[in-house]
């Protein structure tokens, strides 16, 4: 009888302790799988509220840390607001077959992100300029272009030879057709 209780008891234990597991593991999951095409946190988590000015980011899963410093508007603060619960992998799944590829790149944001914008029209960037464009994407000019868009300013980068070969050298993922850009909050 006593053993019986045990056993129950046991396995009331391991079942909570795999419940508490899988709620959690979708927000910690850095596995190639899932979190490859999707940032690693949940929209529904709490967002804190204050607003982190810079962002590290890196081009590939081990690739070198860079700093963008984000403007302070309503945009930025979203984005750093949601990166500030949990780092962001995003993917880059056209990276050398739309037009203007060879200066700047766009990385997805999942739909379920509320991000506010008030896109301006821009017809002229420098390298180093971040913008998100509606539909929930981060547009990354890597060169100088002459590009017209409607965009909102997010960030800048410093634009050195070493940014911008991280940004073309970026390896795709392995098993995928993508490649991944991470962004965290600077430590």
């Amino acid at each position: 009888m006593k053993k019986n209780r045990k056993r129950v008891l046991c396995m009331i234990l391991a079942a909570g302790f795999l419940m508490a597991g899988c709620s959690s593991s979708d927000d910690n999951n850095t596995s190639s799988s899932s979190s490859a095409n999707t940032p690693t946190t949940n929209a529904s988590s709490s967002v804190p509220t204050e607003f982190i000015p810079e962002l590290e980011v890196s081009f590939g899963r081990d690739g070198e840390p860079f700093t963008m410093n984000l403007y302070d508007n309503d945009t930025a603060r979203a984005i750093s607001r949601y990166v500030g619960t949990s780092d962001w992998n995003l993917p880059i799944y056209h990276y050398d077959d739309y037009e203007n590829y060879e200066v700047m790149q766009y990385y997805d944001i999942p739909d379920r992100y509320e991000i506010p914008s008030n896109p301006e029209t821009i017809t002229s960037e420098k390298a180093g300029e971040v913008y998100y464009s509606a539909p929930n994407r981060i547009v990354l000019f890597y060169k100088d272009a002459t590009v017209t868009g409607e965009y909102t300013k997010l960030g800048t980068f410093d634009a050195t030879q070493e940014f911008v070969s991280a940004v073309e050298n970026n390896p795709v993922v392995e098993g995928w057709s993508n490649k991944i850009v991470s962004i965290r909050p600077v430590n």
